[in-house]
């Protein structure tokens, strides 16, 4: 398999590229400064891609490659591969679920107990010698709120397991009503906002998504409702959340990705009650190498004309 030319979009894990490096034969995409120099010399050779949350397989490149056989996403979330080209052309492509669902189930109940429990204000009190001036002011209780949930997928199901063991009424809204769980379901994420303490967005990024949190949205989770976003960005209008919180209309967020990554509002880094993470949702050491060692399967499995572990198309 050391002759297949496998194309990784940009640097994503150490262990990944070593081991492509070691059972293929790798082209990384950001050592290429002249990209359409590069695609016209190797197009031909390369077989496969590899992509995560930051780049992947949109219709320009896949057009680029006539011998493009998989795209292999070291990530679950697929916005970045054009699937509909996919499609068309015959293309497989794979993701990495289940392997991270713990982990980004467990963020998003770190970013509820931080924002609400203002953790790292805290952190910052102690640190800077202010408690020796006085107690910290008292913050919100997080067991027993009511926590809606966008996106009733892997990721959502976990969180919602979370959430009941905090003692907390869980609330969704899906594309769908789901015929097999206890949760209430809201025909629309206003409702859903209306009726919940906490709204977690926990949906896949489409085009009926983005911007699925808007003004709305916003005003009808109120200046005493919390934001969680570990899905993606885009997801929420950001120009709208950052003058809710500057205005007090919402009451708080807990933000692990970002419109624009790695830009994110300068606005928000002035707020004790906005707790931000650099889009770390399954960054783990454990599950970074879970998620790699089935980006590697799912290609092994492809060459060997087996079936895909993960196949999305």
């Amino acid at each position: 398999m050391d002759s297949v030319g496998v194309l990784m979009a940009c640097p994503m894990s150490s262990y990944l590229e070593q081991e492509l490096d070691r059972r293929f034969n790798l082209f990384k995409f950001w050592n290429f400064p002249n990209r359409k120099d590069f695609l016209s010399e190797n197009s031909a050779s390369i077989r496969a891609v590899v992509g995560n949350a930051t780049a992947g397989a949109d219709a320009e490149l896949i057009e680029a490659l006539p011998g493009l056989e998989i795209v292999a996403c070291y990530s679950v979330g697929l916005d970045k591969v054009d699937l509909g080209k996919c499609k068309e052309k015959g293309i497989r492509v794979s993701n990495t679920p289940d392997v991270l669902t713990d982990d980004v189930a467990d963020l998003a109940i770190g970013l509820i107990l931080t924002t609400l429990r203002r953790l790292c204000e805290c952190d910052r009190y102690v640190r800077s010698g202010l408690w020796k001036k006085g107690d910290f002011k008292l913050t919100t209780k997080f067991s027993g709120k009511t926590v809606g949930i966008i996106g009733l997928g892997r990721i959502g199901m976990a969180i919602a397991k979370r959430a009941e063991a905090f003692s907390c009424p869980v609330c969704y809204y899906s594309r769908s009503q789901k015929p097999d769980t206890k949760y209430k379901y809201f025909p629309s994420v206003v409702e859903l906002a209306s009726n919940c303490h906490i709204l977690v967005v926990a949906c896949p990024l489409t085009a009926e998504t983005c911007h699925i949190i808007n003004r709305e949205v916003i005003n009808a989770l109120g200046p005493k409702g919390v934001l969680i976003n570990i899905g993606r960005g885009p997801h929420v209008d950001e120009p709208e959340l950052v003058s809710a919180l500057v205005e007090g209309r919402l009451g708080g967020a807990g933000l692990d990705v970002f419109e624009n990554e790695p830009e994110v509002p300068e606005q928000l880094f002035g707020l004790d009650n906005v707790v931000l993470t650099p889009h770390v949702g399954s960054g783990t050491v454990e599950t970074r190498k879970a998620m790699a060692d089935l980006v590697i399967a799912n290609l092994e499995a492809h060459f060997l004309n087996k079936p895909l572990l993960t196949p999305v198309v």
